[in-house]
This record gives C-alpha cells, structure tokens and sequence, in this order.
C-alpha cells in the first residue's frame, strides 16, 4: 500500500504466493551504535549481520586500514558512505582509487580494499563467503534454509567482462524515480533519497514481499521500523506486530511475507539504504530506476 505520490505505486501488481509458510521469520536485528563488534583490531571495528543469501560488514575503518578477499566466488559490492573519504580498491592487476560517496562493484577472485583515510567502508558479499558468514552472530538463525525464499541466482554476467565498477553517489533527485539504485549480478542496492526531518505518519508505505528479504541499513538518523505478520488459521504461526526503534549506524533484515514500512524519525537527516541479495526484478524493470542498467543485463525472462 503507497501513497499515490509514491513512484512504487505504479509497480505491477504480484501474483500472491502460492501458500504461506507454516511459521514466520523474525526479523534479523543489528544495532551496530550498541552491539559489541565483532572484530575489534588495528584495522578498526567491523559489524556483521547476515541473511538468507547475503552478509553485510559494517566497519569503522582506521587509515590504512585493508581488507583483503584471497578467494571471492563472485561480485561483491563496497558502500563509501562519507562524503570526502578515499578508498583504494585493488582486483588483479586494476587499481582504482575511489572518493565517497560512491558505490563500488568489485569483480571475482583476489581483490583488496584499503581505507585511505578513516571512515566508513560498507561490504556486501553473497553466503558463498563462509569465513565471513561465520562471523555473524545471528548464523543460527539461517541454519536451515528458510523454505519461501527460492535458492540463490546470480543475474547474467555484464557484456564487458568483470571489473572494478565505480559509481557516484552524487545522483539529484528525479521525480518518478525511487532513490538511487545500482545492480550487479549478486546485490541491489538502492540508496534511498535522504529524509530531513521526520516522515510524516499520513504517507507511509506498508508493503510485503512473498518470496525475497530485504535489508535496511540506517546511515544516519533514526528510524521506527513497523512489521506485521499474517494471521493464518493456525493460531501457533500467529507472530505479535514488532514496532523496533533503530538508531545509526544499524541494519534490520526483513523476513518474507512480513508486512512493513519505515518512519525515519530524526529533525536532521535520516538515512536508509535498501539491499537485495540477487536483485529485484520489478525495480529493474521500471525504466531509469537502475543508474548503472547499461552495465548489467535484466535477468532474462522465464
């Protein structure tokens, strides 16, 4: 359910699923502001957090920080948040050094990111990481594969081969368009247009998804995350509404079919970025929502 005024109203509508899950997910919480992290070294402190089919690093990189993939099975996906702040990425034999804010596509294989200066790095790499995934302290949570969210599919590789791809965020805002949204073939990531002041409560989205998760990653500000699950005639599957306060830097995983919406809540700017782990089809299909389309091909029709 959308405002009229919202570009996603015009989404085609879905199929509803074929049957809902005998039980209901919760939500997958991280309050990076309040958790302990999980790595704590020289390099700076790290926060993880999973879901079914991706895992998010949140680190507060000290200068010169590095963080280095020896053996990546596919692309990943660096966030430099910071106006300001330089990374340098390394894959192969390309090095390309990055300003913030910006969003970097890095290819297969051995690859280095390195914090320039100090600051926020944000990496997104699919479960295939398994040292990473390890270090997530919800791990438990996906032990068993959770049965509505289909088995992982990477998007077809781009026409022009693997490489590092670089992209500004320094995109204005374009009526008809929903945030800033870039694609590879494992993640979308979509970084929603900055919130001044708190949202107002007569124009929320409540909204579900059947059969993908998807992560909420708060940058700035405050944020009341709203989610409601379906009643279904057995009472045992019945999940009570969770209404969760989440300042910055946090992330919140949300389950399928699990309604929900967003109230940024902060009088200054409040921040959210949207992840997908492999992307969505309905955004890719809407034209001019995904900046770097040229790029990468849609997934072929079934």
């Amino acid at each position: 359910m959308y405002d009229r005024n919202d570009p996603r109203a015009r989404l085609a509508a879905v199929a509803p699923a074929a049957a809902l899950p005998a039980s209901f997910a919760g939500g997958e919480y991280g309050r990076f502001y309040d958790d302990a992290p999980q790595v704590d070294d020289a390099g700076g402190k790290s926060w993880f957090i999973r879901g079914q089919n991706f895992v998010l690093v949140f680190t507060e990189a000290t200068a010169g920080a590095t963080f280095t993939r020896e053996t990546q099975a596919d692309e990943y996906v660096v966030l430099v948040p910071e106006r300001g702040h330089d990374v340098e990425i390394r894959a192969g034999a390309e090095v390309k050094r990055v300003t913030g804010p910006a969003l970097v596509v890095v290819p297969p294989g051995p690859s280095q990111v390195k914090a320039i200066g100090a600051g926020r790095v944000v990496r997104l790499v699919t479960a295939r990481a398994e040292d990473l995934v390890a270090l997530c302290p919800n791990r438990t949570s996906y032990a068993e594969h959770r049965g509505n969210i289909p088995a992982f599919q990477p998007w077809p590789a781009p026409p022009e081969g693997y490489r590092i791809r670089a992209y500004s965020l320094d995109v204005p805002p374009k009526p008809g368009r929903f945030g800033r949204i870039f694609r590879c073939t494992t993640f979308m990531v979509n970084i929603l247009d900055p919130q001044v002041g708190p949202r107002d409560v007569t124009k929320l989205s409540p909204h579900h998804h059947d059969d993908f998760e998807q992560c909420s990653l708060a940058l700035e500000g405050a944020f009341m995350h709203h989610l409601r699950w379906p009643w279904t005639t057995n009472l045992n599957a019945w999940r009570d509404d969770d209404h969760a306060h989440f300042a910055s830097p946090s992330a919140l995983v949300i389950p399928p079919p699990a309604i929900h919406t967003s109230r940024g809540l902060d009088q200054g700017t409040n921040q959210l970025v949207d992840i997908f782990s492999p992307p969505r089809i309905d955004f890719s299909l809407q034209d001019g929502w995904v900046l770097n389309a040229a790029d990468y091909p849609d997934m072929p029709a079934e």
